[in-house]
């Protein structure tokens, strides 16, 4: 299994991490247990030594079946990384009060690797308001954690404030071929690389969209490796980026594991050949975009509480990885009913603010009409 140092991290990790958010579950829906170990020993035997959870993962539940494993393997040898729920947080204590319950769920004294889990401008301000730097200075000399860092879903802009805030050990972004200037984007990976700080990849293949290719690209990844997994590029591709430390992949099944590490068992960083495949692939994806909305936000707060870029952004995820059912899923449980495209009244006040000048109001009908024709059962 290919390991990477970097920065001043002295820690020799697993360039494959396994991502406990989506472990294989039993029909009433809770984790099943031996599956999971069945995995995670699958991947240790082969070198994986870096494992992350999380306090949401599984209804909570994931943490105490990782605990669970961990128990039975050398300490040692393993690096284990968790987040702390932020936005749960209301006063300095509370940081620490939950770390201390994710160690006893844990079954350990120490996580390796923890985390501020899904910051963004909001969440960064209040953690601000009580002062959550000291706290992590505190639980840091109390041996209770060994590196900080944090995880990021919001702009550019605001992961520069957030990266310039402390002396992070290392930070985790959202990062695939088909999302260099999403949220940190290759900016931000580069902007990390300046500072020193490593960087853990996290949604490599974009939630599996990229997992399963159109034909069309199934046919260009042929021309170079006729039997490479369609995951396998695009964990190639991020893992080929400088800087990168880690990349999660959340395992569900048996053969994704043997697939992934195939991957990476005898990892070879992209060619120039092979990036320009992939930058075909993305250019070809981008032919599926049905309305050429870039997240600017200009045309946002929306007076009536649309959230309009997000509107968009699942419209367009449903035609360019061909899959409405993940779509409509985020489309009626991600969002509030008032923030759906449903609730434009068309005022038109967005339509100047759009550099891309779109018609803002008259694609959110079409929005609604797509997702009421594919709204979940």
């Amino acid at each position: 299994m290919k390991k990477r140092e970097l920065g001043h991290l002295t820690d020799n990790v697993s360039l494959l991490g396994f991502g406990c958010m989506r472990l294989p579950q039993t029909a009433k829906g809770n984790i099943d247990e031996a599956e999971a170990f069945i995995l995670f020993d699958k991947a240790y035997q082969q070198g994986v030594n870096y494992y992350d959870t999380a306090f949401p993962y599984h209804n909570g539940e994931s943490e105490i079946i990782l605990g669970k494993w961990l128990k039975t393997k050398d300490r040692s040898t393993l690096l284990i990384a968790d987040k702390n729920p932020v936005w749960l947080l209301t006063k300095h204590d509370d940081f620490r009060t939950y770390l201390e319950q994710q160690l006893t769920k844990l079954q350990t004294t120490y996580v390796d690797y923890y985390l501020l889990h899904a910051l963004d401008k909001e969440r960064f301000a209040k953690l601000e308001e009580i002062d959550i730097f000291s706290a992590l200075d505190e639980v840091k000399k109390a041996g209770l954690v060994r590196h900080i860092g944090f995880s990021f879903h919001d702009d550019y802009p605001t992961f520069v404030k957030i990266l310039s805030s402390y002396k992070w050990d290392f930070c985790q972004i959202q990062l695939n071929y088909m999302d260099i200037n999403h949220q940190a984007g290759l900016k931000g990976l580069r902007l990390a690389e300046k500072l020193g700080i490593p960087v853990i990849i996290m949604e490599p293949i974009k939630g599996g969209s990229l997992a399963h290719v159109p034909s069309e690209i199934r046919e260009l990844f042929e021309t170079k490796h006729p039997k490479a997994s369609d995951a396998s590029w695009a964990l190639r591709w991020v893992a080929s980026q400088e800087n990168v430390l880690c990349v999660l992949s959340g395992m569900s099944t048996r053969n994704q594991v043997d697939d992934n590490l195939a991957t990476f068992k005898d990892f070879k960083e992209m060619t120039d050949e092979e990036n320009k495949i992939i930058m075909k692939a993305s250019d070809y994806y981008r032919t599926r975009v049905q309305v050429p909305c870039t997240s600017c936000r200009y045309c946002m707060p929306c007076p009536h509480g649309v959230d309009i870029p997000v509107n968009f952004s699942y419209y367009n995820d449903a035609f360019i990885y061909d899959n409405p059912k993940k779509s409509s899923d985020r489309y009626y449980n991600w969002m509030d009913e008032g923030e759906r495209s449903s609730a434009c009244i068309s005022c038109g006040e967005c339509i100047p603010k759009c550099p891309q000048k779109i018609a803002i109001f008259d694609r959110m009908k079409d929005v609604t009409a797509y997702f009421s024709e594919h709204k979940p059962e």
